[in-house]
């Protein structure tokens, strides 16, 4: 989160962003527990999923879950929650597209699904 990189795509929207590093899965379920509600749904993306990003409902709240860019999320998760595994349709011919696209356009649908309201 120090990268200036990081920083610089912000922009003007840091004052707006409430972020929180964990340093593992296990630490990020247990801080998520903590505010849980009884229908939140954690959605994990990856291009192995059988279920299209639009066939899912989503609810303020739940949890959007993405692999890094390069390995996508470990096989382990994928199969343990495989019901609720999403994806984005692409070609064949087309390798992926990348994490900021994906999660992108997931973040959208979840919102257009909201009406608009974050």
């Amino acid at each position: 989160m120090d990268d200036r990189y990081l920083k610089r795509a912000g922009m003007d929207y840091w004052n707006h962003v409430d972020c929180e590093v964990v340093d593992n899965w296990e630490e990020l379920l247990r801080r998520l527990a903590e505010t849980a509600t009884p229908t939140r749904q954690f959605w994990f993306l990856t291009k192995f999923a059988r279920k299209l990003a639009w066939e899912a409902i989503f609810q303020k709240g739940d949890v959007l879950v993405f692999g890094s860019e390069t390995r996508g999320l470990p096989e382990e998760l994928r199969i343990a929650n495989a019901e609720t595994c999403l994806k984005l349709p692409m070609r064949e011919t087309v390798r992926s597209l990348n994490l900021a696209s994906t999660a992108n356009t997931i973040l959208y649908e979840a919102i257009r699904q909201f009406g608009g309201q974050v």
